[in-house]
């Protein structure tokens, strides 16, 4: 196995815990991606430790083992076979460990692996267990990983907290460029400052370096999560969670295809080839997704091809690809009405934009540069913000 150029808070576990944390008892919320740079699983690692004791295990959304495919599908606490520990569900009846679920804690140790963008639940997992261990009175400490799209860009709307949702609770823009302690940090100094907070950082990551520059082996972390290359759009194509069109789960390239069976593919590829996008080609493209939207249909669309990842604006190309459609096919296309991730009454696709804004442009067919300019706006003042917890 090639070595790593960068080494994460599990690598470094042993060398970098806390002394005041020796012998401390650990509840450990990990995925199928809280691996060390030689694949071994956190759990695996923390039964090991002679720094402290595991005493028991949390999951996120998909399952501690990645096992449970879609949104909304929600999965039941277990006892661990192999090592006897209670592993509790985070994406269950509770999304926020219980006192009972911490009672035998004293820090609540973090390592997941995020992607960059601020639908993608672990890091409201993390928020909330932050909360939950400010009330309880434990500490909790982050195992920081690389953010996979690297740590400079950012894009897209602030969240509004009138639409905080499962898929942003606090102010963030949609490519957030942290890592996930550094948000951690954000969070524990702007919302929890009373919270015993700890990360152990990465060694040799810098923010210029995309997930294949730090030579770490990719996990999947959920189950649409296959490649970097699907994180790298992910930003813009979550979006189509909010609509009628198939965002591809259901097919190998979730995220990077998009369709429905309404859409002529050669037709909107012409539409969207007009935005004059950067760092991006679109082909025409046909599929029949095996499950949720569209499943055992054709859909026509196209896939979505990064020629030049540092020009490529992900989330402007999704608004783009949702105007494309919304303007060519007005009687077919749709926004998803709710339940989704919690919320029962506002639209998905307000609480993904984290505002109505995004979808009223779309609805009056404003201009796509005119839109880009409130939400760059809205990153920039963010920018100022960000520095204040950035670690590398």
């Amino acid at each position: 196995m090639k070595k790593s150029a960068v080494l994460t808070g599990l690598d470094l576990v042993e060398k970098l815990w806390p002394k005041d944390l020796k012998g401390a008892r650990v509840g450990l919320v990990a995925h199928p991606a809280s691996v060390d740079s030689r694949l071994e699983h956190a759990v695996n690692l923390f039964r090991w430790s002679k720094k402290f004791r595991l005493a028991a295990v949390f999951g996120p959304q998909h399952g501690i083992h990645g096992q449970t495919q879609d949104n909304m599908v929600e999965w039941e606490g277990f006892r661990d076979p192999a090592s006897g520990l209670p592993v509790y569900s985070l994406y269950g009846k509770v999304r926020k460990p219980t006192h009972s679920m911490l009672e035998h804690c004293d820090v609540v140790a973090v390592d997941l692996q995020d992607v960059g963008s601020r639908y993608y639940t672990f890091i409201w997992t993390m928020d909330h267990c932050m909360q939950a261990c400010c009330s309880a009175g434990k500490a909790v400490i982050v195992l920081d990983r690389p953010n996979p799209l690297g740590g400079r860009m950012i894009e897209g709307p602030l969240l509004d907290p009138e639409y905080a949702s499962f898929v942003g609770l606090k102010p963030l823009p949609v490519r957030h460029g942290m890592t996930i302690a550094e948000i951690g940090t954000y969070l524990h100094r702007t919302f929890y400052p009373d919270l015993d907070f700890r990360v152990l950082p990465m060694r040799g990551w810098k923010r210029t370096m995309w997930f294949d520059d730090t030579k770490l082996p990719w996990i999947i972390p959920s189950p649409n999560m296959p490649t970097p290359d699907t994180a790298a759009v992910y930003p813009g194509m979550c979006l189509f969670e909010g609509t009628n069109l198939s965002e591809g789960r259901g097919t190998t390239r979730p995220f990077e295809i998009f369709g429905a069976p309404f859409i002529h593919s050669e037709t909107i590829v012409s539409v969207l080839r007009e935005f004059k996008l950067p760092g991006v080609s679109f082909r025409p493209h046909s599929f029949q997704p095996t499950f949720q939207k569209h499943a055992g249909l054709a859909c026509g669309g196209a896939q979505i091809h990064v020629t030049d990842r540092e020009k490529f604006r992900p989330f402007k190309t999704g608004v783009a690809i949702l105007k494309a459609v919304h303007n060519t096919y007005p009687r077919d296309f749709k926004w998803k009405e709710p339940p989704y991730e919690y919320e029962e009454v506002k639209l998905p696709i307000d609480i993904l934009a984290g505002t109505d804004r995004l979808r009223k442009d779309i609805e009056a067919w404003k201009d796509l540069d005119e839109m880009e300019a409130w939400w760059k706006e809205e990153t920039k003042a963010f920018e100022k913000i960000r520095k204040k917890y950035l670690l590398y």
